[in-house]
C-alpha cells in the first residue's frame, strides 16, 4: 500500500507536481472539459513524471471548445496587441 493524495484539476492550477498519476475519465456528470484535461496533464515537469491511471476516452479530446472561452481568448489577444502598441509609443516618446 502506498500513501497518496488526490485533488481536482482546479486545485492543481498553477502548481508543478513532481510525480503524477492522472485519471482522465468522463465524470458521471459529463462535465470533463478540454481545459480540465490540459490542467491535469500540464502539472508535471515532463512526460517521465506523469502516468495515466487508465486509457483516455478519445471523445473527450475531440469536444469542441466553449464559444465563450474562444471569445475571451480573442479579447485577451486584442488587448495584448493594443498594449504592445501603446508601450511602443511610450518608449518612442521617451527617446525623443
Amino acid at each position: 500500500m502506498t500513501a497518496a493524495y488526490a485533488f481536482t484539476d482546479y486545485r492543481a492550477q498553477g502548481q508543478t507536481i513532481p510525480t503524477l498519476i492522472v485519471d482522465i475519465a468522463r465524470v458521471p456528470t459529463g462535465a470533463l472539459s478540454l481545459t480540465s484535461i490540459y490542467v491535469a496533464l500540464s502539472r508535471s515537469k515532463g512526460r517521465d513524471t506523469i502516468r495515466l491511471l487508465r486509457d483516455v476516452d478519445e471523445k473527450a479530446l475531440l469536444d469542441s471548445i466553449d464559444p465563450a472561452l474562444m471569445s475571451e481568448d480573442q479579447r485577451l489577444n486584442e488587448l495584448d496587441k493594443a498594449t504592445r502598441v501603446w508601450w511602443a509609443k511610450v518608449r518612442e516618446a521617451e527617446t525623443v
